[in-house]
């Protein structure tokens, strides 16, 4: 009993230790979504993104205006637009070693503006996605995947 009592605090501090460590190495929260901050309106966000993810022969999914739904069903929303976009040879593989990550594939991408007028992008970062999901054979796919969404957001920033 003695022995939990003390092992039980160690356990959470370590757990502790592990979310700060790792929010520190791929620069997402604890709650593992990275945030770049946007020099453009939402509409021209999400065209250059778009455009980008084209350019380099992405797939994209789909487009949801979240605020034109929002509007819809009588609620005020500020401009909230989500984007599902991937390249199937490269997020399936994430699936294959765990299908619960087909939960996070394709790759999301929030552009939003805050309560401020700033226009900023939002999406999980595939390290936290990897821990998530307990997927271990599959780094240089994630490391990938981590180097493709961040090109595609140096469309958006100055």
């Amino acid at each position: 009993m003695i022995r939990r009592l003390i092992l039980a605090p160690a356990a959470l501090i370590a757990l502790m230790v592990a979310v700060v460590s790792f929010s520190a190495l791929t620069g997402a929260g604890a709650d593992g979504i990275i945030r770049v901050k946007s020099a453009y309106p939402v509409t021209e966000t999400v065209a250059r993104i778009k455009q980008d993810v084209a350019g380099k022969g992405i797939m994209f999914f789909s487009e949801v205006d979240q605020s034109k739904l929002a509007a819809g069903a009588g609620i005020t929303l500020r401009p909230s637009v989500l984007l599902t976009f991937g390249n199937p040879p490269l997020g399936t593989q994430f699936i294959t070693s765990n299908p619960n990550a087909g939960l996070d594939w394709p790759v999301r991408l929030l552009v939003f503006e805050n309560d401020k007028g700033e226009v900023w992008t939002a999406y999980t970062d595939f390290g936290w996605i990897a821990q998530r999901h307990g997927i271990k054979d599959r780094d240089a796919q994630f490391k990938m995947a981590s180097s493709v969404v961040t090109s595609i957001l140096s469309s958006v920033t100055k």
